[in-house]
């Protein structure tokens, strides 16, 4: 038998920020304000409740950090750090929602302790919309251990499908600005061009294609999305490319909007469209966990698409929340909000170890940053299973 989580509600009265104590909390429709809504100036009577849709799989993750080497077989390795969030589509879900924008998630959650411990941080923590949500009874929820070294991470992941839902599902996508598809190589997924015909902008990811095949048949959905965001690697391997340049501009052949990360050399984007394009350069920070920044690069540069901003500050933008993110634990619970965002501008302005360039690159940020600050940081959903808030 499947049902609906009786976990859902109350969502977090400010969306795009961590739930703060007590407080009445309602759903993003009847929210208080947050700290910033980034669609302020360009939402309309009329428009979906939904800013964003999205599908997928929730991983309980269990980060490792401080550890100087790769682990070593028949040896025991001690991490100087360790945090639990949840993981998989939850980590674009919680950068959206931090962002300000009225997220909404379609997953399975087991009825287990994580599963419990994901659906809370994401609805009550998150304030993200779980309605199209359930929780499969005797179903334990997908585990990732992650270990972070040498700047970059290594996985391991246990996990089983979801059994399909007894019960007719409920109308799938909803009515969105815009929908988040991770493209699987060799599978097309029919519910993104039913959420292109009923107006989402698609934004599609993809993950790395273990047959070895990166052909470009695969990429079929492209047809129906509005950008691609994929890494340098794999962007290469699928246009047979050995430049992420070259490999943006052949995939603005097949999407309107292509985006290629590069990481600590930047992104680079091409809009085919206007002919336009776009480099910007990554800002240094000093890396605890890489966990899901591609996923919150994604969640800001859906925000400035979104919020119709010009392609280059999109990018910047994109850049600036993931390298803010890789300072934190964790792929979800490390997601800046705008609180953080205004945080690092100020100290940006006020210190010395950003180069100029850097500063006039996100000048752009004085005009959209809020003008009186809530107190921070914000509380963020506890990374451990153990401890609850008062």
């Amino acid at each position: 038998m499947t049902i609906i989580s009786p976990h859902a509600a109350p969502q977090s009265a400010f969306p795009g920020e961590r739930l703060q104590g007590g407080g009445c909390a309602e759903d993003f429709a009847g929210a208080a304000v947050p700290v910033l809504d980034p669609l302020a100036e360009v939402r309309a009577e009329g428009d979906p409740d939904t800013d964003v849709y999205l599908t997928g799989t929730v991983f309980l993750d269990i980060i490792f950090t401080g550890l100087d080497t790769a682990p070593v077989r028949g040896t025991e390795s001690w991490a100087r750090g360790m945090g639990s969030s949840p993981g998989g589509i939850a980590n674009m879900a919680t950068a959206l929602a931090r962002l300000g924008l009225r997220t909404s998630l379609a997953a399975a959650f087991g009825d287990d302790m994580y599963g419990e411990y994901c659906w809370e941080a994401l609805s009550r923590g998150e304030g993200i919309d779980l309605g199209l949500s359930r929780t499969v009874p005797g179903w334990h929820s997908p585990v990732t251990v992650s270990m972070a070294y040498e700047g970059e991470r290594t996985m391991v992941s246990h996990g089983h499908e979801a059994p399909p839902p007894e019960e007719p599902a409920p109308e799938c996508p909803p009515p969105a600005r815009a929908a988040v598809a991770l493209l699987v190589p060799g599978r097309q997924e029919e519910w993104i061009a039913s959420a292109a015909r009923r107006g989402s902008r698609v934004f599609a990811d993809v993950g790395w294609d273990e047959t070895g095949r990166w052909d470009p048949a695969d990429l079929a959905d492209l047809e129906h999305c509005e950008a691609f965001l994929p890494n340098a690697e794999e962007a290469m391997r699928y246009t047979r490319t050995d430049c992420p340049r070259a490999a943006a501009r052949a995939l603005a052949e097949k999407v309107p909007v292509a985006v290629v990360t590069m990481g600590e050399k930047g992104a680079y984007a091409v809009d085919s469209g206007t002919g336009e394009s776009a480099e910007v350069p990554a800002i240094a920070v000093e890396a605890l966990d890489p966990t899901g920044a591609g996923d919150v690069f994604v969640a800001g540069f859906v925000t400035g698409t979104l919020a119709g901003w010009p392609l280059a500050d999109r990018l910047a933008f994109a850049g600036l929340t993931a390298a803010l993110s890789v300072q934190e634990f964790g792929g979800s619970l490390s997601a800046p909000g705008w609180v953080e965002i205004a945080a690092w501008w100020k100290h940006a302005r006020s210190f010395d170890d950003q180069p100029p360039a850097a500063l006039r690159r996100y000048a752009f940020l004085d005009g959209i940053l809020p003008t009186a600050a809530r107190p921070w940081p914000l509380r963020r959903a506890v990374p451990t299973l153990g401890f609850r808030q008062p």
